[in-house]
């Protein structure tokens, strides 16, 4: 799982300005990371550009994802990542730029801002922190604990399963069940060994 870029636009009524954005294309060959750079740049703009206004999206591109927001108010979104990472964690993330941003930026400042004029410090940081999904968004950490859970129970399950001619050994020997659970225990083996079978 792995973000690529993060981007701020402002919507214009023919084009996207780009106010800010954040890279790693620490996984692209040196001598490629210019042309990925500039190649993330215009399709976020591009996305934005053709998104109406209150929208969210994502568009597949090759092996990427884009998910865009295009706020009422003109502020846009951009977060370009792999397949495997979860799109609710991307538009938490752009939810959370995008509310941060506008608290910190002027609106007067969006239709002729640029990356160097914009003072805006924490795109770089929110892309670092969202590289790992599990830890900066609460929600995914707490559904990969319950699927290792999940992985574990499954696993102990399949272990008593394996263990079927044991488990019958121990229920005969057993002192804490009667005759009648014995009994029901053989019964209930004899129909499911007989289903199987079918």
């Amino acid at each position: 799982m792995k973000l690529y870029s993060l981007s701020i636009l402002h919507k214009c009524s023919t084009k996207a300005n780009l106010l800010k954005a954040a890279y790693d294309l620490s996984s692209f060959s040196f001598f490629q990371r210019s042309s990925v750079q500039e190649f993330m740049t215009f399709t976020s703009a591009l996305i934005v550009e053709r998104s109406a206004l209150g929208t969210r999206a994502s568009v597949k591109e090759q092996e990427y994802l884009c998910h865009v927001y295009v706020r009422n108010d003109n502020l846009s979104g951009v977060v370009i990542a792999d397949n495997e990472y979860p799109s609710r964690v991307c538009f938490t993330l752009l939810d959370k730029v995008l509310d941060e941003f506008s608290k910190q930026v002027s609106s007067i400042d969006w239709p002729s801002g640029s990356s160097a004029t914009i003072q805006y410090t924490a795109l770089d940081s929110h892309l670092a922190r969202y590289q790992n999904p599990r830890e900066a968004d609460a929600m995914t950490k707490v559904q990969a604990e319950l699927d290792e859970t999940k992985i574990i129970l499954h696993n102990t399950m399949e272990s008593l399963l394996e263990r079927g001619e044991k488990l019958d050994d121990l229920v005969q020997k057993s002192e804490h069940l009667g005759n009648q659970s014995k009994a029901f225990y053989k019964t209930a083996r004899k129909q499911n060994s007989c289903c199987e079978i079918m």
